[in-house]
């Protein structure tokens, strides 16, 4: 082979005037330049990686009442919401579900983590959950790891594989602290690297959660929206206006979006139904 190359070389040479390296030059130059260059995540299969474990307690502001108040009626609501989206999963591929708002402060960061703990709780279903929101990050907060690497890591390629992902014990799901709150979200968000890290990380849970920014006034949304399988909006009773919550489902494309999470309704009846009727089951169960 290498005498074929050598004709070839001094062909070239003849023709062009113009002489090229030689053989062991070329070889020995490509040998430092892979001795170099880091390692790329794509070469360690994720499936084989092992994700560390945590001790965590809730916040009692984080309003996690899949965990703290299993048997009120809002936990009751979210095991509605996570049955509903199984039966949703029946009749069309559903695993990458957004969670999103129009604005701050309508709730969608609670809902995540209550969907994301009920869906945990069917079958031993793996859950994972993202902290999207690179700007506002609340669940690395809230479980005490805001310390700990994440997503802003791998999308600056600071780490070499998405092994900055944990288990939570007691939540029982998974999650992907936003990490260190970057000063280009956007930019970061549409590196491409986000897009392999999500095709990655499909093949391994059930369900991904991904607790977005919300849809107004930042575009950083439409970035999961691209990649995810639907759409939860959330919006809150007191707080969300018409004007914007009208703009926010523009932005949403009408095949993307699963459903309405209405939050904080003021509907009394309901919750002394259910409490009346939480105490009867646990009569009948303990029977």
């Amino acid at each position: 082979m290498s005498r074929i190359f050598d004709a070839l070389q001094r062909s070239g040479a003849e023709q062009t005037g113009v002489t090229f390296p030689d053989t062991l030059s070329v070889a020995t130059q490509l040998l430092q330049i892979t001795e170099e260059a880091p390692q790329q995540c794509k070469e360690v299969p994720i499936s084989s990686l092992e994700f560390p474990s945590l001790e965590v307690s809730a916040s009692p502001n984080g309003r996690l009442v899949f965990l703290t108040e299993p048997e009120s009626l809002a936990a009751e609501k979210f095991r509605f919401l996570g049955v509903r989206l199984r039966q949703l999963q029946q009749v069309r591929a559903i695993k990458k579900v957004l969670v999103t708002s129009t604005i701050a402060e309508e709730g969608k960061s609670m809902v995540s983590a209550n969907l994301a703990g009920v869906l945990a709780r069917r079958k031993r279903h793996k859950v994972l959950l993202i902290e999207g929101d690179l700007r506002r990050p609340v669940h690395s907060k809230q479980f005490g790891i805001s310390s700990r690497e994440g997503l802003a890591e791998w999308l600056r390629g600071e780490v070499e594989c998405p092994s900055n992902i944990y288990y939570l014990n007691g939540p029982d799901f998974w999650l992907m602290p936003a990490g260190d709150p970057p000063s280009n979200p956007m930019e970061l968000l549409q590196s491409g690297r986000l897009a392999t890290l999500m095709a990655q990380l499909e093949s391994l849970f059930d369900w991904i959660i991904i607790d977005s920014p919300p849809l107004l006034p930042l575009a950083d949304t439409t970035v999961w929206q691209r990649l995810s399988d639907g759409a939860l909006l959330v919006v809150r009773e007191g707080t969300t206006e018409k004007n914007p919550l009208q703009r926010g489902l523009e932005i949403l494309k009408k095949g993307d979006l699963l459903g309405v999470v209405l939050n904080s309704s003021s509907n009394g009846s309901h919750h002394n139904y259910y409490q009346r009727y939480a105490s009867a089951s646990l009569a009948v169960d303990k029977a």
